[in-house]
């Protein structure tokens, strides 16, 4: 269509001239004394038009001729660009593929072709010399050559960097983050991490190097914290989650020191975490170990504590089918010290659960236990003395042979008593 256009053009112009010069008798007379010109207007004017057309072009040409010299400088300073942009991608191509000695190479010949350019003679200039200085720290940290490594790291993070540098930058403080945690320099990696502007420092990336940064540390409450972050943000699988949540809140627990420390952490957990019957034993048990030798047996807790201790307890059993012989050695135990605490229901709760699976020899020794304190000696002695038969774990066995000696000694029979004492000191 273009080319139609501009045929049609040319067209129109051709009839113009035709009419303009086909039958024009005009002339232009020229007086130079004492001479006379006569000269064709037609002559005159396409001498007029191509004296134009001869300046022009050779002030085009003259142009051209002084501009060689900038044109040559620009095509110079191309060519030690794309240099550049070789070497860099050669430095990234030979890193990838395992060959850090000529990624360092490479690397350290762009950083030189970069010094050698004007300040303004490569567009992305800045990005270009921190994407060069970090390919040669990351190879020669893989030589293992620290020094040099420090040095090019230096360098990609200096500040006072233009703002077009800011993302190569920010991936250079990452980097630096993640070598000095592989070197278990809690300190330094504090340092790079601090360097991360605000909001770089919310990114996954980040966000998982200061998890690892709080578990360096120790700072269970940090890196739980940061597990939570990165699952809401699905940078961990559900299950992977949990797993390493579980495994910190229960550290976090083994921590506590005193048992307000250990009741401000439950009560910061939130419902599901509480539910879980791993976490609620092992708070138990911590509570047991901080709290529970503070205070006389039988002695009713504060209402704050009964309400905390009865729903982990009620956390723990609903899970008892799912836990370790070893998890339900634990649990029973704990349940049997708070017995004389814990009101009726707990009582009627043991005696349905035993019933509902009488072959569970330590829901026999659990129930026992519950009717020696009911004070119903057959029946506790007949769960008993069935519990001793099925309990696999030695120091249950033991608990189940002193009860029984004890409720033999009740009834006056020394011999029973006498017999189940030995039992528990041959266990």
């Amino acid at each position: 269509m273009k080319s139609v256009f501009w045929f049609l053009f040319i067209a129109a112009l051709a009839v113009a001239l035709a009419l303009l010069v086909g039958d024009n008798h005009a002339t232009v007379t020229l007086f130079w004394h004492p001479y006379r010109i006569d000269l064709s207007f037609n002559l005159v004017l396409f001498a007029l038009v191509g004296s134009f057309v001869l300046l022009y072009l050779a002030l085009r040409g003259l142009a051209l001729l002084r501009s060689l010299p900038e044109q040559a400088q620009r095509w110079r300073a191309s060519q030690m660009e794309r240099a550049v942009y070789a070497q860099v991608l050669d430095a990234l191509a030979y890193q990838l593929s395992g060959r850090f000695v000529r990624a360092q190479s490479a690397a350290q010949q762009a950083t030189e072709l970069l010094a050698s350019l004007p300040p303004q003679g490569v567009i992305h200039r800045a990005q270009l010399e921190v994407l060069a200085h970090l390919l040669t720290a990351e190879a020669a940290h893989a030589l293992g050559s620290h020094d040099r490594r420090d040095r090019a790291l230096a360098a990609a993070v200096a500040p006072g960097q233009p703002p077009e540098a800011g993302p190569a930058r920010e991936g250079a403080l990452l980097r630096a983050a993640a070598w000095a945690l592989e070197a278990r320099d809690a300190g330094a990696a504090q340092r790079w991490l601090a360097d991360l502007p605000q909001g770089v420092a919310r990114r996954i990336q980040a966000v998982r190097l200061k998890l690892r940064l709080a578990q360096l540390r120790h700072d269970t409450d940090g890196a739980i914290d940061m597990v939570r972050l990165l699952a809401k943000h699905r940078a961990f699988t559900r299950d992977a989650a949990d797993s390493v949540l579980r495994g910190l809140l229960l550290d976090a627990l083994r921590d506590t020191h005193d048992a307000t420390q250990l009741q401000r952490l439950w009560q910061g957990l939130d419902s599901a975490e509480r539910h879980h019957p791993d976490l609620a034993l092992a708070m138990l048990e911590r509570w047991q170990a901080l709290a529970g030798s503070a205070t006389r047996d039988g002695e009713p807790w504060p209402p704050a504590v009964q309400r905390l201790v009865q729903d982990a307890l009620v956390s723990v059993w609903k899970g008892y089918d799912g836990l370790s012989d070893g998890k339900r050695r634990r649990w029973i135990v704990l349940l049997e010290s708070a017995l004389p605490r814990l009101d009726a229901q707990w009582l009627a709760r043991v005696e349905e659960a035993q019933r509902a699976r009488p072959d569970d020899a330590g829901l026999q020794y659990l129930a026992g236990q519950v009717f020696l304190q009911q004070r119903l000696w057959g029946k506790a002695t007949f769960l008993l003395e069935q519990a001793s038969r099925g309990l696999q774990d030695a120091e249950l066995r033991r608990r189940t042979w002193r009860s029984l000696a004890r409720l033999a000694e009740e009834r006056g029979d020394g011999d029973a008593a006498q017999a189940a004492w030995k039992q528990a000191a041959l266990v």
